[in-house]
């Protein structure tokens, strides 16, 4: 008996390091093939393009002050779009209201039609009345009312012999926020969604893919030699791994590229408040893609033909496809409680990070809850690779899958 035990152990050892050393030659054979691919080494080019594109446009386009134009037809009302340009100026930092004159109503109106100014200040028999198109700037508007409203008070006060001070006195409105949004509110919100479009673009791609080269070495019957020279969930691993790989370095090197644009823009407050947000969508992405990556690679094996593939990758899709409509329908309830559920959390929870305000113990249980899921789902999509990927003769659907013994 005692011969016995050492040799089951040296078998299962032996098997063991079968196994690591198999699925490290499938990886390599993923990264290097798709890294061959032209369209590969494009499409991380144009994504990379985009995201500088996005974060200079942002910052020019958000930054840029305006020059308004605004029509008048007396000295008047000259006067108050030139005292309103401080107003205008104090309200967005550095842009303008300059007056041009007409020589009548109708030909200021024609200049608001043609686009040639933004709105018009015309006197009426009660006051003032602001002239636009479709709409007027709300901080234009806001301000030629506010120094309107100003400069005929104070005529007013001085005809009735009023002291304009007294009049006035206990009637300021000052504002005070309980919970004041942050100033960069927009650009966080921006990346919030540029977040969401990149995994699901990434995940869409590379999921594909793995399905697709499943389903032709299946086809070819590639597999049948692979499958004697390696061990069927060796073949899984590698394809996960390789594939998890290729998806990080383009995802890392589209962090690069954001955090670079970020800095050469200038715009390092948004820099140092979305770079945590930045470094764990890394972290999510890794786990979420690494449990997407057995799904798909499974949606491969359970088809027989690529045409297949458009029923068996459904529930892959509708995993990310959910949290894509729900981060931009759903409730801060909803998102919070999905925020915190396995794979769906790699998608909204970076995203509800760069937005800002998520506790600390929300991340913690995503992490958790995403390597536990992930850990798991690779598992049963090694039991499923097992049993399905040498049956070529038909499709199987994920219930038969479930029923079948290895």
């Amino acid at each position: 008996m005692s011969t016995v035990t050492p040799a089951r152990t040296d078998d299962r050892t032996s098997a063991d390091d079968e196994v690591r050393g198999a699925w490290r030659v499938v990886a390599e054979r993923e990264v290097t093939t798709r890294v061959r691919e032209k369209s590969y080494v494009y499409s991380a080019l144009f994504m990379v393009v985009g995201v500088v594109a996005t974060v200079v446009l942002t910052s020019i386009l958000g930054g840029r002050p305006t020059d308004y134009t605004v029509a008048v037809t007396d000295q008047a009302s000259a006067a108050i779009v030139s005292s309103a340009s401080d107003v205008v100026n104090r309200s967005d930092d550095g842009s303008t209201a300059e007056p041009r004159e007409f020589t009548s109503t109708a030909a200021a109106e024609e200049a608001v039609r043609d686009g040639d100014v933004d709105a018009a200040l015309v006197a009426t028999g009660t006051g003032y009345e602001v002239v636009g198109d479709e709409e007027v700037d709300s901080t234009l508007s806001a301000a030629l009312t506010a120094v309107g409203t100003s400069e005929a008070l104070q005529a007013n006060a001085e005809r009735l012999g009023v002291d304009l001070d007294e009049l006035q006195a206990g009637s300021t409105v000052s504002e005070r926020l309980l919970d004041p949004a942050e100033s960069d509110a927009g650009a966080r919100q921006l990346a919030a969604y540029v977040f969401l479009i990149l995994f699901y673009i990434t995940a869409i791609t590379f999921g594909m893919s793995i399905a697709q080269s499943v389903v032709q070495e299946k086809e070819s019957r590639v597999v049948e030699i692979l499958a004697a020279a390696v061990p069927i969930r060796a073949m899984l691993w590698g394809k996960i791994a390789g594939n998890t790989l290729l998806a990080f370095a383009q995802i890392l090197l589209l962090a690069v590229a954001g955090i670079g644009a970020l800095a050469l823009t200038g715009e390092t407050g948004l820099l140092s408040s979305l770079g945590p947000a930045v470094g764990m969508y890394v972290v999510f992405f890794v786990l979420g893609f690494v449990a997407l990556a057995g799904l798909w690679a499974v949606a491969g094996s359970l088809a027989s033909r690529q045409e297949d593939l458009q029923s068996t990758t459904m529930p892959g899709q509708v995993l990310l496809f959910a949290p894509y409509i729900i981060a931009f329908s759903a409730g801060a309830g909803v998102k919070t409680v999905v925020s915190m559920l396995p794979i769906m959390s790699a998608m909204l929870m970076p995203s509800r990070m760069a937005e800002g305000g998520v506790p600390v113990w929300q991340i913690v249980v995503a992490v958790v809850v995403n390597v536990v899921g992930a850990v798991l789902i690779v598992r049963l999509a090694a039991r499923l690779y097992e049993r399905t990927l040498m049956r070529t003769e038909r499709k199987i659907g994920f219930g038969e899958a479930l029923r079948l013994s290895e």
